[in-house]
């Protein structure tokens, strides 16, 4: 009955009778802006460099802007963009983009995922070979006229251990390169599965501490998020043996700046090599460049004629399909299906997202298989599209916001994260329901959801083995506690002498004065000092935040 197609643009959206204007804000390859130009549908303007005022006050003619990473398209932009309809990122990373904002003014962002994997893990490669043989330094040597051949003594790669931080596309395609040259290779990644690090024949490491050890070299391939934020600081790096070589193309900030100048200076790490910074670019007086055992590149990662080449022509074919034909392709901010099935989908894609982010704080960060059960009427549903919110809600710890509908089954199957979607024909008290299953081994967390009347009021309504009725949204606490009397009035004054109001409750229990499990939306984000009380309570065996 749904089948799958491209997503047309909003009726509210589309193109007048003119020619749609393409804004070229930053750098992209001759053949992109060709292929945007093409048979001349589209009028293109290529002005590179402009600061953001120059772009306020030219945005309202164009219907698209194409950017990499230098360009901000920000709220401010976008406020004044009263005909823009696509933002196209030359690359993966959105994080220049306010797709939030974008969202909220009905304009799509689209990026291009993928296109820059091989050419970042080359330059990775590329960098670690030049700090293990001191290369850049010997070279500035000779061009100074020096012959300094017993100063710049490097080490070999072979039969050294490589430590990798995040086994995504780049961190695997780096992986294949090392062993190629003789080189072990450890992986630290917590959403990694043992099947999958097994068939890339990489040494899965339970946690980074156990790796830093170990490893002769180290390199970066994480997303940057609250929880990877210098990720190696002061205390990490003294965890690491001493001489290890850092590179880091990944992002800016996975590693405290000050705590490696400190570890460089001291010699406790012998190299490091940057290409990119916590501040792009960085300041004059930027203390790591008085250092002689670092090495610097400008944000090379996807500077290739290849990549760049790959990343335009696929932008520019994403923005005429979009523009000429209502076609969506790539969108960060909305699913690849037509407008009419978009409408009624809608409430089961917000439904989704939020199982799968709820569901993702209660499962362990490894995990093997997602089992995604529909039932009732939720079956006529095009439930492909079900199944990428709900796995871009549960991979949003693992990929950060470069984690969209487009590009998560295939972040799903880097991670070696088997995906199962079922039909069921159960009888259930609800017409139409989504059942999400997450396995890690032994280790099984669930969670069922389904709508009360209107479509715009979801619920969920099993966590576990338990019946509950909780709103997928804000703040929800979720204690076990023992089933006596009064314990509803003790955890309500325990959260109101903290001022923290409860919205409402959901109540569930096995047997009578056994666990029981207490699930509430709370008005605000109960601190610190909150959660070590109720932790710390006789009755209340665990108590856990789920943001939402």
């Amino acid at each position: 009955m749904f089948q799958k197609s491209q997503s047309t643009i909003p009726k509210e959206k589309k193109m007048s009778l003119s020619i749609p204007k393409v804004l070229v804000a930053d750098p992209v390859s001759q053949s992109g802006v060709d292929e945007l130009s093409s048979g001349g549908a589209l009028e293109v303007v290529v002005q590179t460099g402009l600061p953001e005022a120059e772009i306020i006050k030219i945005i309202p003619e164009f219907s698209a802007i194409v950017v990499r990473s230098q360009t901000k398209v920000t709220a401010a932009v976008l406020e004044a963009a009263t005909n823009l309809k696509v933002v196209g990122r030359a690359g993966v990373g959105v994080d220049n983009v306010d797709v939030d904002a974008a969202t909220r003014r009905g304009v799509i962002v689209m990026n291009t995922p993928g296109g820059n994997t091989i050419s970042t893990a080359e330059h990775a490669f590329s960098l670690l070979v030049s700090i293990a043989r001191n290369i850049p330094q010997a070279d500035a040597s000779m061009k100074a006229g020096r012959w300094d051949r017993k100063k710049y003594e490097g080490v070999e790669l072979y039969n050294k251990t490589l430590g990798i931080l995040g086994m995504g596309r780049i961190g695997t395609e780096l992986a294949r390169r090392a062993m190629a040259f003789g080189m072990r290779v450890l992986a630290y990644d917590p959403y990694l599965s043992i099947s999958r690090a097994r068939s890339l024949q990489v040494e899965l490491v339970e946690d980074i501490d156990t790796l830093l050890p170990q490893a002769d070299f180290i390199s970066m391939h994480m997303p940057l998020t609250d929880e990877t934020r210098h990720m190696l600081d002061a205390r990490r790096l003294a965890l690491c043996k001493k001489g290890v070589r850092i590179v880091n193309c990944a992002r800016g900030g996975l590693v405290s700046e000050s705590a490696l100048h400190d570890a460089l200076k001291s010699g406790h790490v012998g190299a490091a090599a940057l290409d990119v910074f916590e501040v792009e670019p960085p300041p004059a007086d930027f203390p790591l460049r008085d250092l002689p055992n670092i090495v610097f590149t400008p944000h090379l990662g996807a500077s290739t004629a290849e990549a760049q080449e790959n990343v335009g022509i696929e932008i520019a074919q994403a923005i005429r399909a979009a523009l000429l034909d209502g076609e969506i392709r790539n969108a960060v901010n909305m699913p690849s299906i037509d407008a009419k099935t978009a409408a009624v989908v809608k409430p089961y894609l917000t439904l989704g997202d939020k199982m799968g982010r709820f569901v993702a704080q209660l499962a362990p960060k490894r995990n093997d298989r997602v089992v995604i059960t529909y039932g009732g009427k939720a079956v006529e549903m095009p439930t492909d599209a079900i199944s990428r919110a709900i796995l871009t809600g549960f991979l949003k710890h693992a990929g950060g916001e470069e984690v969209n509908s487009v590009n998560v089954r295939s972040m799903a199957a880097t991670l070696g994260l088997d995906v199962q979607e079922v039909r069921s024909s159960e009888q259930t008290d609800f017409n139409e329901w989504i059942h999400v299953a997450v396995f890690s081994g032994e280790t099984k967390v669930s969670l069922g959801g389904t709508f009360f009347g209107a479509k715009n009021d979801p619920r969920i309504v099993r966590v576990n083995s338990n019946s509950v009725e909780v709103t997928p949204s804000g703040v929800v606490l979720m204690l076990e506690n023992r089933d006596r009397p009064g314990i509803v009035g003790h955890i309500g004054t325990l959260l109101g002498t903290e001022q923290i109001n409860i919205a409402s409750m959901s109540l569930s229990r096995t047997e009578q004065g056994g666990r029981a499990l207490t699930l509430l939306n709370l008005d605000s984000m109960p601190g610190a000092d909150v959660m070590a009380r109720l932790s710390a309570d006789a009755d209340i065996y665990s108590a856990r935040v789920i943001a939402l």
